[in-house]
């Protein structure tokens, strides 16, 4: 076990990526997430202390498939983090002055009810959905 403790593990994804290069303008400039190894098929990166790796593997990109969530047409197939109120509302203000093409625009979903949460998708240069959320209160993150 390692030294360093976390409060929660780190969670790990290996996600399909179209270009290494897209991918570290993406995930690691416009994101700011840490690069780490890397090889010339993958990458990975620090998302918020959790560890994504991109792998070079075109034919498996894109999205195809959304479910309906509040009124949403939510990718079927995402990741994303969530976050604390000001650094969601840091990160969207961020996108958007990057003309980031939302696919659902930031905004708070399940208002006044149990789990309510801002959220916002958008998609990384390979297709990827990526939904950013976040919670005025944390302890209702898995509140039926």
């Amino acid at each position: 076990m390692s030294t360093t403790q976390h409060a929660m593990p780190p969670f790990h994804l290996a996600f399909p990526v179209h270009s290494l290069a897209a991918a570290r303008e993406f995930y690691g400039e416009l994101l700011g997430c840490p690069e780490g190894r890397s090889s010339d098929a993958w990458v990975d990166f620090d998302f918020y202390g959790h560890q994504i790796v991109a792998h070079l593997a075109p034919e498996e990109c894109g999205h195809r498939t959304t479910s309906a969530v509040d009124g949403d047409a939510v990718p079927v197939r995402h990741f994303g983090v969530v976050l604390s109120i000001p650094q969601w509302e840091e990160l969207a203000d961020k996108l958007r002055a990057a003309g980031t093409r939302f696919i659902i625009e930031p905004h708070v979903r399940f208002k006044g009810e149990v789990g309510e949460q801002a959220t916002m998708f958008f998609l990384d240069p390979s297709g990827n959905a990526v939904e950013i959320k976040a919670f005025a209160d944390m302890s209702s993150l898995f509140a039926k």
